[in-house]
C-alpha cells in the first residue's frame, strides 16, 4: 500500500469507510483516550478543526485502550464524553489497537511511515518513555505507536509527511497544518 488511501477502517457502526473518501484533504490522524493526560488535546484539535476544515482539513479519531486502560468505554460513550466535553465535531471511528498482533493495518502502516524518534527532553518526557516501554514491553517489535495521542499528519495526496508524539506542542502541530494547507 502505497498511500493512507488504500486503507479501509471502521466507523464508530463498524461500517467500512474507504480513506479513499478523503482524498485531496489535509488529515491529522490520531488515537484517542477519553482518561489520559492528554485528552485536554481534544479542545486545540477541534479548534483546528474548526478553524481549518473549510480549507481541506480533517481529523480523524482512533479511540484505543492499549495504554492503561485509559479508553474503557463504548464507541457510544466515547462519542458522548467527546461531544459534551470538548465539542469534538471531527470524525471518529471504531475503537481500534494500535499496537500487536491485532493491530490496526493503518497504525502499523503510519509508523512504519514515521517511526517513533522519541518524546523529547526533560523530566516529564522521560517519566512518559519509561511508563510506556513498561507498557508496550508486552508488543514487542508490534510496539507502532508509545502512547495515545499520537498524531500523523498526511498531505493531499495521501502520504504521511510528519508524526507528532502527544509531547508535542500543539501550536507546532497546528503550524505544520496550516503550512501544509
Amino acid at each position: 500500500m502505497s498511500t493512507v488511501y488504500d486503507f479501509t477502517v471502521k466507523d464508530m457502526k463498524g461500517n467500512d469507510v474507504s480513506l479513499s473518501e478523503y482524498a485531496g484533504k489535509v488529515l491529522l490522524i490520531v488515537n484517542t483516550a477519553t482518561g489520559c493526560g492528554f485528552t485536554p488535546h481534544y479542545e486545540p484539535l477541534e479548534a483546528m478543526y474548526k478553524d481549518l476544515r473549510d480549507r481541506g482539513f480533517e481529523i480523524l479519531d482512533f479511540p484505543c485502550n492499549q495504554f492503561a486502560n485509559q479508553a474503557p468505554g463504548s464507541e457510544d460513550e466515547i462519542h458522548e464524553f467527546c461531544t459534551l466535553k470538548f465539542g469534538t465535531d471531527f470524525p471518529q471511528f471504531k475503537k481500534v489497537d494500535v499496537n500487536g498482533e491485532n493491530a490496526d493495518p493503518l497504525f502499523a502502516y503510519l509508523a512504519a511511515e514515521k517511526p517513533f524518534e522519541g518524546f523529547g527532553k526533560g523530566l516529564k518526557n522521560a517519566a512518559l518513555n519509561k511508563f510506556a516501554n513498561m507498557n508496550n514491553k508486552a508488543f514487542g517489535d508490534k510496539a507502532y505507536i508509545k502512547w495515545n495521542f499520537t498524531k500523523f499528519l498526511v498531505d493531499r495526496e495521501g502520504r504521511v509527511a510528519a508524526r507528532f508524539e502527544p509531547t508535542e506542542d500543539m501550536k507546532n502541530v497546528r503550524r505544520a497544518v496550516e503550512e501544509m494547507l
